[in-house]
Order: structure tokens, then C-alpha cells, then sequence
């Protein structure tokens, strides 16, 4: 999982991005924000938060093939990639990590249904951070990603990102210490 720290998602650097966020931190705010859609949906906030934070682990392996890449590229399933990844690890061990990425893979849970949106709403939002930054080239991911979402708490989620600030948590802040101060 250290190289995901490490391993920059690729797709952005075809936006222009020339720092973009790594995977570990994608699938970080990934876990955070399927935790936020599963108690929306009504789901498993802890499994949906350990299959965000699996669904990319494979990367480790084969890199982040941008989109437009898969398109030249045959990589191999994302679950046989796991497999091999714990393939020394204790039973117990394997067994989680492995049911849990087959879990997401198939998509066919309340909760890999959240996680797949979880990682969707993500990348919006980080075009949205990366638009907001003054890059305009991101308008394709805002749009993919917003059409591949699938409940409706994703997509009532993603509607408040595109209408708000990225920033905005710091006025919230900012109105309760002036609203205190007026007191």
C-alpha cells in the first residue's frame, strides 16, 4: 500500500495536471466518501470504507492505466492481480482482502454499488478542486464521472459539489466565530 502513497493517478497528467493527487490519496477521500454515501443509502459504512480502500490496491502492481490507455492495453482482472498480491499472506488475511475486492469487482452489493460511486464521486470532486485551481481541460471528468453514478444519494452529493466552493468549509467556520463575536 506504500506505493500507492507514491504512485500518481495518470489520467490527470492528460489533463495537464503536473502533480496530481496519488492513488493512496484518492482512495482515501474515496473511503471517506463512500462512508458518507452508505449512511445515505442506508448501507455498511465500514465494508463500503474497505472497499474503497482496496479498489485500487491493485495499482501497486500495474500501474494507473489513464482511460484512453486501456484502449492499446490488455491488464490482467483486478482480482487475479489480488490473489497474486496475497498470495503469502495468512488465510484469514487473504481471504478478507480477496472478498473484498471480488466484492467490489462484481458490484452486485448495496455496498460495492456505493463503493463504485464512492470512487466516481471522488474523481469528480478532485476535478472540481483541479477546475476551481484554473484547469480547464477537467470538464470531461466532471461528466463521466457524474454519469456513472448510480444512486441517488451519489448524484444529489455530486449536484452540491458542482454548485458549491471547494472552500467553503472555511466559511462556515469563519460565520460561527462571527456569529459568537456578535453575541
Amino acid at each position: 500500500m506504500g506505493v500507492l502513497k507514491r504512485a500518481r493517478r495518470t489520467g490527470w497528467w492528460v489533463a495537464g495536471i503536473r502533480d496530481p493527487e496519488s492513488i493512496g490519496e484518492h482512495s482515501f477521500r474515496a473511503a471517506i466518501v463512500g462512508t458518507v454515501i452508505a449512511a445515505m443509502e442506508g448501507a455498511d459504512a465500514a465494508r463500503v470504507s474497505l472497499l474503497c480502500t482496496l479498489h485500487d490496491s491493485q495499482e501497486t502492481r500495474v500501474g494507473d492505466i489513464p482511460h484512453i490507455g486501456r484502449s492499446y492495453v490488455t491488464a490482467v482482472e483486478n482480482l487475479d492481480v489480488t490473489v497474486d498480491q496475497v498470495a503469502a499472506c495468512p488465510p484469514a488475511v487473504s481471504d478478507v482482502i480477496t472478498a473484498a475486492v471480488a466484492e467490489y469487482e462484481a458490484r452486485a452489493t448495496p455496498e460495492a454499488i456505493c463503493a463504485r460511486d464512492a470512487d466516481k464521486l471522488e474523481c469528480l470532486i478532485q476535478a472540481v478542486e483541479y477546475r476551481t485551481q484554473g484547469v480547464v481541460t477537467v470538464q470531461p471528468w466532471i461528466d463521466s464521472s457524474y454519469d456513472a453514478l448510480v444512486t441517488d444519494s451519489a448524484r444529489a452529493l455530486a449536484d452540491a459539489v458542482l454548485d458549491g466552493d471547494p472552500l467553503a468549509w472555511q466559511n462556515v467556520r469563519a460565520r460561527r466565530v462571527d456569529e459568537s463575536s456578535d453575541s
